[in-house]
């Protein structure tokens, strides 16, 4: 529990309207009468008018890590934070490969991009809606406005036998017959979960057909027929080919100048995003996604986004087992609409769902919901919501 206390739900009738948590920041939980049972749900609105307050993500310092929210947001100053993307939570279909706890989409952190998306068939979740890619993002841009948005890779490897385009960026899934490039933000885990699986199938067996090349402030210093592991130098990039890819990595020579350049692209927003963070969208315009489904219930965390990008809702689900039969993705939809959302974007749930608040006075966090596995699941990425006041 990463030393927070669980506070977890208290019967409805016994719990004030709204708790204030700090300047712009308020709490609450309510009952939910679902289609399979009773759940229950905690919410923290966040008011973003308020220039107090702000949002940002929460990660440990590397995307191939995880940590505990309650961790998370102490360690950053957080007020209230919820747990983010589904990520590679296990590799049993590749035995001896690591899981690299990496999340599927996106990532930007104060600003700074931390990783691009993994094919949609590679991602770890539910299905995803139709229409719907692990390219899609939830992101509050530097003029404080919360949008959804979806954001794709743009990147090439550059040298004198000339270019070839980059598939990834700190994934833990590549393109088939791609090159991704790995940076000191990605961790020490192993890199070899990059050449695994297709496209279209997560289970499919490691490509036997790779190679890795470690370009340092421009030059060529390494090469290698396997995927390894271990931390990444500031000014230091290892690329990672698998099939076409790394046919032509073997074509780059020690010593050869090498440029690798690559940044995240917005489709909709042209206001850079302060932060980002994947999931899939549930609720647009007003209206549930087309599709959602409607029949597989399940302790869930989701965002809401109302009054033009100026008000978050982190909406948590309770795991308790008098609630736990949970909502449908549908019923989540409807759930953040009562509560006037305009958007909604579904994040990872089951045990990884948690969201965690300051009491009045507190220095510290606690977890209040109860965590489906009855303690936090360690987890790479959050949202957290920070005051100054």
């Amino acid at each position: 529990m990463a030393g927070a206390a669980l506070g977890g739900a208290a019967p409805a009738g016994a719990v004030p309207r709204s708790e204030r948590i700090a300047a712009g920041v308020t709490y609450r939980q309510y009952d939910i009468k679902a289609a399979k049972g009773l759940t229950h749900a905690h919410v923290v609105t966040v008011d973003l008018r308020d220039p107090h307050v702000r949002l940002d993500l929460l990660h440990p310092g590397a995307v191939a890590a995880r940590a505990a929210v309650s961790r998370l947001a102490d360690s950053a100053g957080a007020v209230a934070g919820v747990n983010g993307d589904f990520f590679d939570i296990t590799e049993t279909q590749h035995p001896g490969v690591e899981a690299t706890g990496a999340t599927d989409g996106p990532a930007i952190a104060s600003g700074r991009e931390l990783k691009a998306a993994v094919p949609d068939g590679q991602r770890f979740g539910p299905s995803l809606p139709p229409g719907t890619t692990t390219k899609n993002v939830l992101g509050v841009g530097t003029d404080r406005r919360a949008r959804l948005d979806s954001i794709s890779l743009v990147g090439s490897v550059r040298s004198p036998a000339g270019a070839l385009p980059l598939g990834g960026f700190n994934q833990f899934a590549l393109p088939v017959g791609s090159v991704g490039a790995f940076t000191s933000l990605w961790g020490g885990v192993s890199r070899a979960r990059a050449t695994c699986g297709t496209d279209t199938d997560r289970a499919a067996p490691c490509s036997s057909d790779t190679y890795e090349v470690t370009v340092r402030h421009g030059r060529v210093v390494a090469v290698a027929d396997t995927p390894g592991s271990g931390a990444i130098a500031s000014g230091t990039t290892v690329l990672v080919g698998r099939e076409a890819g790394a046919q032509r990595l073997r074509k780059l020579s020690i010593g050869e100048r090498v440029t690798v350049r690559h940044r995240l692209v917005a489709s909709a927003s042209r206001v850079p995003y302060r932060f980002a963070l994947g999931g899939y969208p549930v609720l647009s315009h007003g209206k549930p996604l087309p599709g959602l489904d409607n029949a597989t219930a399940a302790v869930r965390t989701a965002v809401g986004i109302a009054d033009g990008g100026r008000r978050l809702l982190l909406f948590a689900l309770d795991g308790a087992p008098a609630y736990r039969t949970g909502l449908t993705i549908a019923e989540v939809a409807a759930a953040l609409r009562s509560l006037g959302a305009v958007d909604g974007f579904s994040l990872d749930g089951g045990g990884s769902t948690t969201l965690v608040a300051r009491a009045p006075g507190a220095s510290a966090v606690s977890v209040r919901n109860h965590p489906t596995g009855g303690a936090e699941r360690p987890v790479p990425n959050g949202i957290g919501v920070f005051s100054t006041r």
